[in-house]
C-alpha cells in the first residue's frame, strides 16, 4: 500500500479507505455522496434494509396498537349499550309500579343476562367472519407467492420504490424479505398485518359481556339503592352522566369531535328511557 503526504501547512491529510489500497483525498471524500459512486450504492442498500426493517417494526407496533384500540373501543360501546337497555328497561318497570322493588330488580337482572350473552354472541360471530378473512387473505397469498414467486419479487420490489426507494436499493430489499418470510413481507408491506396475527373471537366476546354487565349496573343500582321518590330522577340523571363519559371515551379512541358525539349519544339515551318511562306510565295507569 502505497500513502502519499502532503505538507502539513495545507492540512490536505489523506484519508485511507480500508477497503482500498488507493487513499481517498479529501476532494474525493465529496464525491462519495453522489449516487453514481460505488459507496454510495452500498450506503442506499444498507439505508434501505435499515428502512425496511424500521417499517417492519412499526407496522406490526401499528397492528398491535390498533388491535388494543379497537377492543377497548368495543367495551366503550358495550357498557353504553347495557347502561341504555338496563335504563330503559328498569325505568319502564318502575313507572308502571314505582313501589315494586322485587320486580325491578328481577327485570333489571334478566335484561343484564339477556343483553350480555347477545351481546357475546354477536361479537363472537362478527369477529370469527373477520378472523376467516384474514386467514383466507393469508392462504390466498401463501397460494399465490408460491406459485409465481418472481412476480411477488417485483411487486413487493415496485412498493418499496412506490415508498421513495432507489430501483436497485428496492429489489435488493424486497429479495432479502423474501428470503426470510415471503408472505409476512407481503402482508406487513402491503395490507398492515402480520401472518400469525389473527383476531380471536373469544376475547371480543368476553369484552363485549363484561362491558355490556358493568355499564348495566349503573341504572340498576340508580333506580334500586335511592328512596322510591326520587329513585327515576335520579336514574335519569346517572344515565345521562355515564352515558356522556363513554361517549366522550369513545370519541377521543376514534379521534373524532367530542362535543357531537356526546351530545348525540345523551339525546339518545334520554329519549330511550322517556319512550319507556311514558310507555310504563301508561300500563300502570291502566293496570
Amino acid at each position: 500500500m502505497t500513502i502519499t503526504s502532503s505538507p502539513v501547512a495545507s492540512l490536505d491529510i489523506p484519508v485511507l479507505d480500508a477497503r482500498s489500497t488507493a487513499p481517498v483525498l479529501p476532494e474525493q471524500d465529496r464525491l462519495l455522496g453522489q449516487p453514481g459512486c460505488p459507496t454510495h450504492r452500498r450506503l442506499s442498500s444498507a439505508e434501505g434494509l435499515t428502512a425496511s426493517a424500521a417499517s417492519t417494526t412499526k407496522a406490526e407496533s401499528s397492528t398491535s396498537l390498533s388491535s388494543r384500540l379497537n377492543w377497548l373501543r368495543a367495551g366503550v360501546l358495550g357498557a353504553n349499550d347495557g347502561i341504555v337497555s338496563v335504563a330503559g328497561l328498569v325505568i319502564g318497570v318502575a313507572a308502571a309500579n314505582p313501589t315494586a322493588t322485587g320486580t325491578i330488580l328481577a327485570a333489571g337482572v334478566a335484561g343484564i343476562l339477556a343483553g350480555a350473552v347477545s351481546m357475546a354472541a354477536g361479537e363472537y360471530v362478527s369477529v370469527s367472519t373477520q378472523s376467516d378473512t384474514e386467514r383466507a387473505v393469508v392462504a390466498r397469498y401463501r397460494h399465490t407467492l408460491s406459485e409465481d414467486p418472481d412476480g411477488g419479487v417485483d411487486e413487493l420490489a415496485a412498493h418499496y420504490r412506490a415508498k421513495g426507494l432507489q430501483p436497485n436499493t428496492a429489489r435488493q430489499v424486497a429479495l432479502e424479505l423474501t428470503a426470510h418470510n415471503a408472505v409476512g413481507a407481503h402482508l406487513e408491506a402491503e395490507l398492515g398485518m402480520r401472518e400469525d396475527d389473527y383476531t380471536n373471537p373469544w376475547h371480543a366476546a368476553l369484552s363485549s359481556a363484561v362491558a355490556f354487565t358493568i355499564g348495566s349496573l349503573l341504572p340498576l343500582l340508580a333506580i334500586l339503592l335511592p328512596p322510591v321518590s326520587i329513585a327515576i330522577p335520579l336514574t335519569f340523571v346517572a344515565v345521562l352522566v355515564g352515558l356522556g363519559l363513554t361517549g366522550g371515551v369513545s370519541a377521543r379512541l376514534g379521534e373524532a369531535p367530542v362535543r357531537p358525539a356526546v351530545v348525540r349519544v345523551m339525546l339518545g339515551g334520554a329519549l330511550a328511557m322517556a319512550v319507556t318511562w311514558g310507555i310504563g306510565h301508561l300500563i300502570g295507569m291502566a293496570v
